[in-house]
């Protein structure tokens, strides 16, 4: 894959494409842990992934190309959240039954939405997404120490939350 992924960087179109459908599961699994719809997930992918082309001659280092492409879907993310938060939406859910799950994970889940979006953010790339406390720095651009000091407010924002809802 680092000789695909060189041509992909020197240019090679069809060599880019590889490396994008290569990367594609994990870059859905990142968008929709924080954006949480489809159409603003594929939305979020399809600028990044025009992004990552204009600008492959940029990366310094090939080694790190999953981490900046981590990076600018994050930022992508963003950036949509950043838009529809400007917009009110209504919806109807008359008619939906609500699909039988497992209660825990329900729980988990209901409490990550709660966090700060800081904490949600971080929660979501280390334990959901398995990334490294070094990787969670680059994809932010943050210092590690501060990725340490944040998820360490994030478990402890996790738990009041979720200690919270037990006691209720």
């Amino acid at each position: 894959m680092a000789d695909v992924l060189k041509k992909a960087l020197s240019g090679d179109p069809d060599s880019f494409i590889a490396v994008m459908e290569h990367n594609k599961p994990a870059m859905y699994r990142v968008a929709l842990s924080i954006l949480k719809n489809d159409t603003d997930c594929a939305d979020a992918m399809q600028e990044t992934i025009l992004t990552c082309w204009q600008n492959r001659d940029k990366l310094k280092k090939p080694a790190y190309f999953k981490t900046w492409l981590i990076r600018i879907l994050n930022n992508k993310c963003n950036d949509i959240i950043r838009k529809n938060s400007r917009m009110s939406y209504v919806e109807s859910y008359e008619g939906i039954e609500p699909a039988v799950t497992d209660n825990y994970s329900d729980d988990v889940d209901d409490c990550i939405e709660r966090l700060s979006d800081n904490s949600k953010t971080i929660i979501e790339l280390y334990y959901k997404r398995g990334f490294k406390v070094k990787e969670i720095a680059l994809i932010l651009g943050i210092k590690e120490n501060t990725v340490k000091t944040r998820l360490a407010r994030a478990r402890k924002e996790f738990k009041d939350i979720y200690q919270e809802g037990v006691a209720l």
